[in-house]
């Protein structure tokens, strides 16, 4: 006897039967709608990439661990792809010289990581990813943010649903200086920023532990706690006066202003432990928090990476960008009832059922023409009851159905019911 093969999907993955799909398609319908709104172009990149291109500067876990790597038949390392920030990267050192600036990209793509499946995050999943090419202006980064939240509001969200906190790498960087960090090795201060970036995660004794690990004395751990405890820019230099004349606070405190003027300050603040886990990210950075209880969580981020082409042997050209995941954006449409919405607002269906053997094609030919008008019209292919009709409708929950029977055909009919009302109207055919 054969083997018995399971049908489930493997783990970290997910069939999307067409009620979720549905669901699937109204986020990527949504996201593509407002950015070819702000003029972007879409573009894709291979599934598979060079493995050494994400180990370069995707961090420790998503560089590391969480790669899905191969060989080929010529004995080279590929990873399918776990983000798509040096994918792009990649593809546009080729045509960065020639290419009139700012480049502004957007794509909808699937990732694989090899990471643990919780809520919110699969092993597989799809990503929105935005990003400008060649412009070093803050207009730059006040639009990639604008866009990030013009995306959320298409959503259609409850006003006090979500936020965009802000930060900036070179307030970590003058932080790390004047605490006494800069004295570290390279490998030194990238432990401190990943310790950063996992601030809300970690205990203090444990956050106390690593930066001690990396070479930091209490004073300069005071002085980073400190930091890392304000709740506002005003604090900040409150706290650490001697921050005020180094670079970063003062583009920080401006695009902040200008998210403010032109409308968005109710979904903006300042929030040092936004750190960005990516080893690239050298200026402004943000992430989209969910400001339900209970997803009270991060939804996605982005920042400023001017220097990530040095890593293909190009001269290094401005960046900015940001990413969106599908998982959890439809966690934040769960968390505030948006995806009964979606289902509610869907086009009206239409069943035409073959209720006799007869009329195959007469009732073929009324689906042809109710297409023509430009209705979604969905045709039965066996002989059916009308009872069992109206009950397959329902099951389906389709808003009509379209009767064609011997009698309504005798007559030079049909009839449209409402599934809703029960409501039935006559019309020519």
């Amino acid at each position: 006897m054969s083997k018995i093969l399971s049908n489930q999907e493997p783990k970290g993955t997910r069939d999307w039967l067409p009620e979720e799909f549905l669901i699937r398609k109204y986020i990527f319908d949504t996201w593509r709608r407002v950015c070819l709104r702000y003029g972007f172009e879409e573009y894709l990149t291979p599934l598979v990439e060079a493995a050494d291109i994400y180990r370069a500067k995707s961090g420790e876990d998503i560089g590391g661990q969480e790669l899905v790597t191969f060989e080929d038949w010529g004995g080279r390392e590929l990873s399918i792809r776990p983000e798509m920030t040096p994918s792009v990267t990649r593809m546009v050192t080729k045509i960065y010289a020639s290419s009139p600036k700012p480049l502004k990209y957007f794509s909808v793509a699937n990732f694989m990581r090899n990471e643990k499946p919780q809520r919110g995050r699969n092993r597989e999943f799809w990503q929105l990813n935005c990003d400008i090419f060649g412009s070093d202006s803050l207009n730059a980064d006040i639009e990639a943010m604008q866009l990030a939240l013009d995306i959320m509001l298409e959503l259609d969200p409850p006003q006090d649903s979500f936020v965009l906190a802000i930060n900036n790498r070179k307030i970590i960087d003058a932080v790390l200086d004047v605490s006494g960090a800069a004295r570290l090795a390279d490998d030194q201060k990238t432990l401190v920023v990943r310790t950063l970036d996992k601030w809300v995660k970690l205990s203090a004794a444990d956050t106390d532990k690593r930066l001690q690990t990396a070479g930091l004395d209490k004073k300069a751990i005071g002085m980073i706690g400190r930091f890392m405890k304000s709740r506002s820019l005003e604090e900040v230099l409150a706290e650490l006066p001697e921050l005020e004349s180094r670079p970063g606070l003062g583009e920080t405190m401006a695009v902040m202003e200008r998210l403010e003027k032109s409308g968005y300050g109710d979904w903006v603040e300042f929030n040092p432990t936004v750190i960005r886990g990516f080893d690239y990210y050298d200026g402004l950075v943000f992430e989209v928090f969910d400001k339900n209880p209970e997803n009270n969580r991060a939804l996605f981020g982005g920042g400023r990476y001017n220097g990530l082409a040095a890593i293909f042997g190009q001269n290094n050209f401005p960046a900015v960008g940001f990413a969106i995941g599908d998982e959890t954006t439809r966690l934040f449409l769960d968390s505030w009832n948006l995806s009964d919405r979606i289902q509610a607002e869907q086009p009206v269906k239409y069943y035409l059922p073959l209720l006799s053997a007869k009329l195959a094609w007469p009732t073929n030919e009324l689906a042809k023409e109710l297409r023509g008008r430009g209705y979604d019209v969905l045709v039965g292919l066996e002989e059916q009851k009308i009872s069992k009709a109206l009950e397959f409708a329902n099951k389906k929950k389709i808003a009509r159905v379209v009767i064609l029977g011997e009698d309504e055909a005798a007559k030079g009919i049909y009839k449209i019911k409402d599934m809703s009302g029960g409501g039935e109207e006559e019309i020519a055919f």
